[in-house]
């Protein structure tokens, strides 16, 4: 579905669901179904889609904190999942590291700052002495624009800000020196106004320190401000994948463009031309056959109930799984309407 690059990461068919509980309940919820995608190095991916879509779930089942059912998650060409069949090695789980949603609810506030950071420093051997446990403390938190750093370590979570919170999860993620950063909403929780900066601190450390970033966003603006590739997800499974500024400018499944439809543009007043969505999200416990958008699509059609849509290529880099295109399918839809910036 993508061209070859140099993959620092590739996910293949990852699927995970989730037993409903007692043993007599044989049922599954499909949180994640058959996603496959790629993080070229020094490159920032998104997954983009409403809550539910099982985009978090993915970012948990690359970093090993919940088993997959099944798929591949294969990180310098070794399939993980395979060579560290009972639990990632201390070494994958330096190299991939976690930010999370909550900046608060991921800090102790019982400890310090200083302390949050230097606790992976220590774990994982990064540093030896105090003194020079110390000095990379206040190098991270510089890094990430705490300064003065001295004050900021010895501060607790409670007296700083959201994002001064937020970039306290980047520093400690980037205190063991990882090669791949899942950022998992990170801005979700922060005012409108701090948003920008913490976005391009992403930005700035994809630049400069080589990382490669999995950008997790229901913001699809957002996606296409920082991200070099955006993925869509909907009900558990991807349906469209192209570069960021193809995917806002020449949306191909109809979910795509519901999404861009909901985003404000500068340049038609304060509202976008709406896709009308009709009908409700699927069930993850009992799914459907075919196309799991099909019950809310203004383009249905009887295939689409019943069969679900191969990935098709639609131009170099960007694919969609949609019976629109491909065999059997009818003439694209017409352009958007409706553009981001």
């Amino acid at each position: 579905m993508s061209e070859q690059r140099d993959l620092v990461l590739d996910v293949q068919h990852l699927t995970k669901h989730f037993p409903m509980g007692g043993m007599r309940d044989a049922r599954k919820v499909h949180a994640v179904e058959d996603v496959t995608f790629s993080i070229p190095r020094t490159e920032i991916v998104t997954l983009v889609g409403e809550s539910g879509s099982g985009k978090s779930t993915t970012a948990r089942l690359i970093s090993r904190l919940i088993e997959p059912t099944s798929g591949e998650v294969i990180y310098n060409g070794t399939d993980v999942l395979k060579s560290q069949p009972r639990g990632a090695s201390l070494d994958y789980r330096g190299d991939v590291q976690m930010v999370f949603q909550d900046p608060f609810g991921s800090l102790n506030p019982a400890h310090t700052i200083g302390y949050h950071i230097e606790r992976p420093l220590l774990i994982h051997k990064k540093v030896s002495g105090r003194k020079e446990l110390r000095e990379r403390v206040l190098d991270l938190l510089n890094t990430v624009g705490l300064g003065p750093a001295e004050e900021t370590a010895e501060k607790f979570p409670y007296e700083l800000s959201g994002g001064q919170r937020q970039r306290v999860g980047f520093a400690r993620a980037l205190s063991v020196e990882p090669k791949v950063i899942l950022a998992d909403e990170p801005v979700s929780m922060l005012d409108v106004s701090i948003r920008v900066g913490v976005l391009n601190l992403m930005k700035r450390l994809a630049d400069d320190s080589g990382l490669s970033f999995l950008y997790i966003t229901h913001d699809i603006a957002s996606a296409r401000y920082i991200s070099d590739h955006t993925n869509v997800m909907y009900a558990g499974r991807m349906v469209e994948g192209a570069p960021s500024d193809e995917l806002v400018h020449e949306p191909a499944h109809p979910y795509t463009r519901l999404l861009l439809s909901a985003v404000p543009n500068p340049h038609a007043g304060l509202r976008t031309q709406e896709t009308v969505a009709r009908g409700e999200i699927p069930s993850l416990i009992d799914p459907p056959p075919g196309c799991p958008f099909a019950a809310r699509c203004p383009h249905v059609m009887p295939v689409c109930r019943e069969v679900m849509p191969n990935a098709v290529t639609i131009a170099p880099n960007h694919w969609v799984r949609c019976h629109l295109y491909g065999d059997g399918g009818v003439s694209p839809l017409p352009t958007a309407a409706n553009s981001v910036g």
